[in-house]
């Protein structure tokens, strides 16, 4: 019997080698790549940068060059059938929607393990999702 429902195990990337660890070990629990769930939450654009005045980027070219990437460091991923979200916004409140629309049954997540003055400037992404996730969360820290 297992502790957690393996479903569909949602697994937000930052990019971070944490993260990307985090996605093998959930990718080794799940056993079929199907039921996997990676998202990737951009930050919105100042409409003052360059590139936005400019009109040179927007965010389907920003989650375009940012799928790009995933792919580049998962390159199998796609052909197994893992599942890529890529949203623009605030991160756990996109990671909580996505869960909740997609009808997650748990979010393993890596936390990088602030504290102090740190976390509470830089806020836990990690801590939101864990108080307002639908569904259990596995917090990794490193």
């Amino acid at each position: 019997m297992s502790l957690f429902t393996s479903d569909r195990v949602l697994v937000p990337i930052d990019f971070s080698d944490e993260s990307f660890q985090t996605q093998a070990e959930a990718l080794d629990f799940v056993e079929d790549p199907r039921k996997l769930h990676i998202i990737h939450v951009l930050p919105h654009l100042n409409p003052a940068e360059p590139g936005m005045a400019w009109g040179k980027i927007d965010d389907k070219t920003r989650k375009e060059n940012v799928l790009k990437h995933l792919h580049s460091r998962l390159p199998n991923a796609e052909e197994e059938g893992v599942n890529f979200h890529i949203a623009v916004g605030d991160p756990s409140s996109e990671i909580i929607d996505y869960a909740k629309a997609q009808k997650i049954t748990l979010i393993v997540i890596s936390s990088h393990g602030f504290s102090g003055l740190k976390r509470f400037l830089l806020g836990s992404v990690a801590e939101r999702i864990v108080r307002h996730a639908p569904c259990p969360v596995l917090v990794r820290r490193h």
